[in-house]
């Protein structure tokens, strides 16, 4: 007869990993709102999301890096001081990239980034330069909520993080609302999503900070001991944080790039004002389906073991091996509902009419693009399974690299297949697979680079094993027997 495997391992993920799902889905329905709430202007509807979308995905690429930075609060913040420390680094953050905005929407660096470069008419250049300035203040706002949200997903308060965001979505959906039947339609109608976008996010710090000042503050030392390795330094945040950080902000800038290299292909046409709105469309929408996965980098932190920062008792019934399973169960269900969606005749058409407004043949120049975004869910998922095993052992500084690649690969892609008769929006986001491709295979390269130090390591440990009967074992030795005695259990555990 028979016996299938218990189901009772992967309760434990699925808890966690949902309300982080629900947040990363929520991100995109609030985009939707937002592209809804331009959508609906009666005049220059298309000129004005081609301007929020330059100056939106612009903003992006300050505030990826910066969201990054719930990672540290995930692995690194034990105590109130080190909390203070990620604050630190995150206002400066925040200060720097309020400059660059100003400096952006005043001076002729932004001018020649927005204008010249993306070949866009004087309007859509002032336009965009002025919503640019309108979101100044957002990366900082922004930043403060990941910091804390990663505090508490360390925690285990997931559920705390994912309403936080559907409260974001909700509130802006709710603006927009408000804010369509102000006169802001007439007198300024770019305030419309901006304002609503941060009301959004000032209701998802305010959740994700009363989370953290209930539930933690006061059940955290002041400072860490001894056994989760004292107090980190900032110096080894900003070590640990800086490859994510890089390879978000590649990931931000490549949606400006996409704009920028589309927008030039096209001469600066019409048809280029109508592919960066097609663009601005299509990338919340495709990104829904497979965007969730990126949160599966958070389990191995949260749940593997050998994670010295994790705070898991002993009796934790999850292993590598239902870590490996659920991924992949994760990757199956994100497939479907990709070529669900997007393959389904009139299914992709109906969601951009009903849910950001736009006319039906506005959507049919959606479909081809969307259709592409069917193939990024397997990418995304090696992408996010590997950083998470490598955020374990804190050695994130080998994922440099994939970023350079990332940007190598889609520029390449940009260039090379207008050649082949790849224009638009199907040029944008081609290439942009091509891009998640290339990151993906580098950093598969990369987690066989450390697995394979690791096994040197555990060959060279074993023969001090031998040597040294009664010594006692240094805390990298420690852990490789735990190892070796844990993927014995998981083996007896799967056998039985």
């Amino acid at each position: 007869m028979v016996e299938f495997p218990s189901l009772s391992p992967y309760w434990p993920l699925i808890r966690f990993l949902v309300p982080l799902a629900i947040t990363n889905v929520a991100i995109d329905l609030g985009e939707q709102a937002l592209n809804r709430g331009i959508a609906t202007v009666k005049e220059d509807a298309v000129e004005m999301l081609a301007s929020y979308g330059l100056a939106y995905s612009l903003m992006k690429f300050f505030t990826g890096p910066m969201s990054d930075f719930k990672n540290v609060g995930l692995v690194f913040v034990n105590s109130r001081r080190d909390r203070r420390k990620a604050v630190f680094c995150m206002v400066t953050a925040g200060a720097i990239a309020f400059v660059l905005h100003i400096l952006i929407a005043y001076t002729d660096l932004g001018y020649y980034i927005i204008n010249k470069l993306h070949h866009v008419d004087e309007s859509v250049g002032h336009k965009t330069r002025k919503a640019f300035l309108y979101l100044a203040a957002f990366p900082l706002l922004d930043a403060m909520a990941w910091i804390h949200a990663g505090i508490l997903l360390k925690h285990k308060y997931s559920v705390i993080v994912g309403s936080a965001s559907i409260s974001d979505v909700v509130a802006q959906i709710v603006f927009v609302a408000i804010l369509l039947h102000s006169n802001l339609e007439c007198v300024e109608p770019l305030l419309i999503p901006i304002l609503s976008l941060y009301m959004g996010a000032l209701v998802r710090f305010s959740i994700v900070g009363l989370g953290y000042y209930c539930n933690i503050h006061d059940n955290i030392p002041d400072s860490s001991g001894l056994d989760v390795g004292g107090d980190a330094t900032i110096k080894k945040m900003l070590s640990f944080w800086w490859p994510l950080a890089l390879i978000l902000a590649t990931q931000r800038i490549s949606r400006p790039i996409v704009n920028l290299f589309v927008s030039r292909d096209l001469k600066g046409t019409s048809d280029a004002t109508e592919a960066v709105a097609v663009l601005t469309a299509t990338y919340p929408v495709g990104h829904m389906p497979y965007g969730w996965l990126t949160e599966l980098r958070a389990v191995y932190p949260a749940f593997d073991k050998n994670n010295p920062s994790n705070k898991l008792n002993a009796g934790s019934p999850v292993t590598k091996s239902n870590i490996k399973r659920f991924t992949f169960c994760c990757l199956a269900l994100s497939l479907t509902l990709c070529f669900v969606v997007f393959w389904t005749p009139h299914v992709s058409e109906k969601i951009l009419v009903d849910v950001i407004g736009v006319e039906y043949t506005f959507a049919e120049l959606c479909v081809v693009p969307l259709r592409i975004f069917s193939f990024f869910p397997l990418p995304v998922t090696v992408r996010a399974h590997l950083t998470g095993w490598l955020m374990t052992l804190k050695k994130t500084f080998v994922l440099a690299p994939s970023s350079v690649l990332r940007i190598i690969v889609l520029i390449t892609s940009l260039v090379v297949l207008p050649y082949m008769g790849v224009h638009g929006a199907t040029l944008g986001v081609g290439s942009l697979l091509a891009g998640f491709i290339g990151e993906s295979t580098m950093v598969a390269i990369a987690a066989c680079y450390v697995y394979r130090q690791q096994k040197n390591s555990e060959m060279s440990n074993e023969l001090v094993v031998e040597g040294e009967d009664s010594a006692p074992m240094s805390e990298v030795c420690s852990r490789t027997q735990m190892d070796a005695i844990e993927e014995l259990q998981e083996e007896e555990e799967e056998q039985e």
